[in-house]
């Protein structure tokens, strides 16, 4: 039986999942990381990741 953190596009999801969390963050609380930019790469590096993390779990 494999444990989920073997598993490298749950590594990998995690890890987008992470990066995400902190661009919204410092999109939403401060006013020098306030660019669209940040919230876009933001939004996307969070559906990647969760597309990641996910991907195991349909088979």
């Amino acid at each position: 039986m494999e444990s989920r953190f073997t598993q490298l596009s749950f590594i990998i999801g995690l890890f987008f999942f992470i990066v995400s969390i902190i661009l919204i963050a410092g999109y939403f609380i401060s006013p020098v990381l306030h660019v669209e930019k940040n919230m876009y790469a933001g939004v996307v590096f969070l559906l990647f990741g969760l597309m990641m993390i996910f991907i195991k779990l349909k088979k």
